[in-house]
């Protein structure tokens, strides 16, 4: 017991530490970046807002979600706060100016995070669509994997192919190279990454799981992540060199040996500090590597700083 209790009381101090550690630098260094004090006037419409014709693909800094379908995870007040990663529903997330979703799956075609589940995958194509129906010029990446310890829903390609078939951008290197405008009038890579089924075929409508990567850092100690981050993306070759999607994800995850095991709190220790990780990346000159950025409960601050640095490369400023 004495153990375990001493345990408990370094793991708060190395929490407590590293929560200063990135509160020291973002006092020190702060938050200028090119095109930090970008604001698009709508965010619903941010693309064509920046002009389609301009934007190359593999230049824009995707604002994304993680767990991005959870905003009705579980049940509310009892298992919810522990599975939670977004309150907006997928459709709010997109108008908020998220153009990354990401949703987890499991045999039966519901949405889930880890043993918990919500509604039917429909709920979220429902959402795109509608968005989609609303706007003219705004692409979107559409991930959905079978989660962890789940086996794959039978004919989900198919069904994707069905439900999405007339929005897909098919699977083609020579797509991070277009400009959105030369996209339209389709509108959606969807990455599908199953566990057992084969993955997409080369050339389908489909992109198979090695066009979207990262690395994923699972701590609930803020800077441990900040930093990690960091060195992940120094690894990855700049974003006009490289045929696939690279996200990095401005989160931090509840630990089982930690007693603080619901999502909001956990993640809170690093979500305000998504500005000075871009001040950081172009500190460090990794700020060419950067094009998926995701984060628990999106805001509006935290897709303006992508928005904002989109803008930047677009006018050739960074």
């Amino acid at each position: 017991m004495g153990a375990h209790l001493s345990k408990q009381v370094e793991r708060r101090k190395t929490i407590s530490t590293e929560k200063k550690t990135l509160c020291d630098l973002k006092q020190s260094r702060g938050c200028d970046f090119p095109g930090c004090d970008y604001r698009p006037s709508d965010r619903k419409n941010w693309m064509s807002g920046l002009d389609p014709g301009k934007i190359y693909v593999n230049k824009i800094v995707w604002p994304g979600t993680h767990d991005s379908a959870t905003n009705k995870i579980g049940l509310p007040f009892i298992t919810r706060p522990f599975a939670q990663c977004q309150s907006l529903s997928i459709y709010d997330q997109l108008a908020t100016g998220a153009r990354v979703v990401d949703i987890r799956v499991q045999e039966d075609r519901r949405v889930c995070h880890g043993i918990l589940t919500t509604y039917s995958v429909d709920v979220v194509i429902n959402d795109v669509k509608k968005f989609l129906s609303e706007t003219q010029s705004e692409i979107i990446i559409l991930e959905i994997r079978t989660e962890f310890g789940h086996e794959d829903p039978p004919e989900f390609e198919k069904y994707l192919e069905e439900e999405l078939g007339e929005f897909l951008i098919h699977q083609d290197d020579n797509v991070f190279g277009k400009t959105v405008a030369e996209l339209l009038p389709k509108r959606i890579i969807c990455v599908w990454k199953p566990r057992k089924s084969p993955q997409p075929k080369a050339g389908g409508s489909l992109w198979s799981s090695g066009y979207l990567k990262d690395n994923w850092i699972d701590t609930d100690l803020p800077s441990t992540k900040f930093d990690s981050n960091l060195k992940h993306l120094s690894e990855q070759p700049p974003v006009t060199s490289r045929k696939f999607f690279y996200r990095v994800e401005n989160t931090a995850t509840p630990q089982a040996d930690n007693p603080v095991l619901c999502v909001r709190p956990v993640t809170g220790r690093i979500h305000g500090y998504g500005r000075l990780f871009i001040t950081q990346c172009f500190s460090k000159g990794l700020a060419d590597r950067l094009q998926i950025f995701s984060t628990d409960f999106i805001n509006e601050d935290f897709v303006d700083a992508c928005v904002g640095l989109t803008y930047a490369r677009v006018e050739g400023k960074a």
